[in-house]
């Protein structure tokens, strides 16, 4: 609550939430004025489908965060608020953020 607390999201620039299991890393733009979630991606996603197997897990997140990135652009989103929820920016929240900006997405 304290992250979620002092950020948030609008349409022209969302809110970056992101979430991991032990498994699996999701990651959602979500415009909090409107309620509304702009773009997904995860490790689950049917694009990445089997470009995913026999790699680590932060590789794997930072190809989530690349596609997200994609997806955004798609929509016309260039700009975004990280929000990396209860977890540590370490590891895999840091991984997907690095391949967001690696696609081009600024925060």
């Amino acid at each position: 609550m304290r992250v979620r607390g002092k950020v948030t999201g609008t349409e022209k620039r969302p809110r970056l939430s992101v979430f991991r299991s032990a498994v699996h890393i999701y990651a959602q733009a979500i415009a909090d004025d409107s309620g509304r979630t702009l773009a997904e991606a995860s490790t689950l996603s049917k694009e990445l489908g089997n470009s995913l197997a026999g790699l680590k897990k932060i590789e794997a997140a930072k190809a989530v965060g690349v596609l997200l990135a994609k997806r955004l652009q798609g929509v016309g989103v260039g700009d975004v608020v990280f929000d990396r929820g209860r977890f540590l920016y370490h590891g895999r929240v840091k991984a997907l953020a690095d391949g967001a900006r690696e696609a081009g997405l600024k925060f």
